[in-house]
């Protein structure tokens, strides 16, 4: 199943992503994506071989991003896919049949276009501005989310939705009322005073 809070990996010059996956791990994070850009496939290898001992010391999923024969050698949970990456039936085709496969969407249209792929689940944003992502997509904001949720729910599409871009724990209620399934969060658990608040408060907004 599908976690609702997912963390997504960033490398800082004060945090490498093998320790920030730590910590998110620590503070009760339970999905993981390993999110490494522009790198070698053998130093990718050597990261998600040890992030998935991390997850499966806490029990935890670990969805590796743009590489499927990554995901597939240290048999990830899932994999991520941006628009511009592999096309999803190829990426279906090295995996196989079990693995998760979750796909970036900005608009309504990218959103029908992943359905049609075959996707589990879509990370739609941004949510807000991020310094995490090089060319970022149009920002989005909760009217976004609001409407592109309505569209779905119009079409009677029922992939489930992952926020994704700037989200902080507070942002979460309005995004949950539109309907978003879940949030992938970043900086705010990674560069928050007390990381377990922070997951365990998002995890409380989608008790209610």
């Amino acid at each position: 199943m599908l976690e609702r809070v997912y963390f997504i990996s960033q490398q800082t010059a004060a945090k490498t992503h093998l320790a920030a996956i730590e910590e998110a791990l620590e503070a009760g994070c339970r999905l993981v994506q390993l999110r490494v850009k522009d790198q070698p496939e053998t130093e990718v290898m050597a990261l998600a071989k040890t992030a998935k001992a991390l997850c499966d010391r806490y029990n935890a999923k670990l969805i590796i991003n743009d590489y499927p024969l990554v995901a597939r050698s240290v048999n990830a949970w899932g994999i991520h896919v941006g628009l511009q990456d592999m096309a999803v039936q190829d990426v279906r085709a090295i995996v196989g049949s079990n693995m998760i496969i979750g796909g970036t969407a900005n608009t309504f249209e990218h959103i029908q276009q992943r359905v049609l792929e075959g996707v589990d689940y879509i990370g739609l944003g941004p949510f807000r501005f991020t310094t995490t992502k090089e060319k970022l997509s149009p920002v989005l904001g909760l009217e976004g989310y609001q409407r592109i949720m309505e569209q779905m729910r119009a079409a009677s599409l029922y992939t489930p939705i992952v926020a994704i871009g700037g989200i902080l724990p507070d942002d979460v209620p309005g995004l949950r009322d539109a309907g978003v399934y879940g949030v992938a969060v970043s900086g705010a658990i990674s560069n928050s005073v007390d990381r377990g608040s922070a997951v365990k408060k998002i995890n409380d907004w989608y008790s209610y």
